[in-house]
């Protein structure tokens, strides 16, 4: 996002060849500059998308192994807040790498719950492209709680 945009600022997700049913998650600009991402949730399952663009990309021409992280810790933390706006930090998060995407790939992403607790929740993903996965990730999420 370039200097002096707004911080509330929201993407359409057709503007990037999305479906319309993903809604842009307002308020993150890191993840807004890096993609930005798009999710729906299936239940209590989060569906993300990102379209690969190239400042996603490396020297490679395939998408750098830290932006799909950062698209994986996004689809993990709704994962573990369920869609809502509670807060969260990732504790830990592993991922293996299995597969190249390039520019103009749509990536997805499956979240779903391992294991809820009363502060921590455990919670797994994988990216994919087409049919193929590109990455699974697995992480620790704090759920924050705020007092009111």
């Amino acid at each position: 996002m370039p200097p002096g945009e707004d911080v509330g600022m929201t993407f359409r997700p057709e503007d990037y060849d999305i479906p319309s049913n993903y809604q842009h998650w307002v308020g993150d600009t890191a993840e807004d500059h890096i993609g930005p991402f798009f999710f729906y949730m299936e239940g209590k399952h989060p569906r993300t998308a990102f379209r690969v663009q190239q400042h996603n990309c490396n020297a490679h021409n395939s998408v750098h192994g830290g932006v799909l992280m950062a698209f994986a810790d996004y689809t993990l933390c709704l994962g573990a807040n369920g869609g809502s706006n509670e807060s969260s930090a990732t504790v830990s998060c592993n991922n293996e790498f299995t597969a190249p995407a390039y520019k103009g790939d749509l990536i997805h992403g499956r979240g779903e719950v391992i294991k809820r607790g009363g502060s921590m929740v455990f919670v797994r993903c994988e990216m994919y492209v087409a049919d193929t996965v590109i990455m699974i990730s697995s992480a620790v999420i704090k759920r924050i709680r705020t007092n009111k």
